[in-house]
C-alpha cells in the first residue's frame, strides 16, 4: 500500500499539502500547484521503496566501513563503542 505522505515528500519536494491519515482523497494541495494523481503516486511507490531500502543499506555499509577503519587503526571495541555510541 502506498504511503502517500512519503510519496509526496519524495516525488514533490517543497510542495505544500495536507493529508488526513493516508487517504489520497483527503489530499489538499496548498501551494496552488496541480494535485498529483493517485495513479502517479501509486506507480512511483515501488521505486520509492527501492530508493529507501538502498539508502538504508548505504548507511549500514558506511557505518560498517567506519567501524572497520577504526578497528584497523588499533582501537579496541570499547573505544569504538565510546566513539560511535554502539
Amino acid at each position: 500500500m502506498t504511503d502517500y505522505a512519503i510519496a509526496l515528500s519524495r516525488k514533490h519536494p517543497g510542495r505544500e499539502w495536507t493529508l488526513n491519515g493516508n487517504d489520497y482523497d483527503s489530499l489538499v494541495i496548498l501551494d496552488g500547484g496541480p494535485k498529483p494523481t493517485k495513479k502517479s503516486l501509486d506507480d512511483a511507490w515501488p521505486t520509492i521503496q527501492a530508493e529507501i531500502a538502498a539508502e538504508v543499506e548505504a548507511k549500514i555499509e558506511a557505518r560498517q566501513s567506519a567501524l572497520n577503519k577504526l578497528s584497523a587503526l588499533g582501537l579496541t571495541q570499547n573505544e569504538i563503542a565510546a566513539l560511535v555510541g554502539a
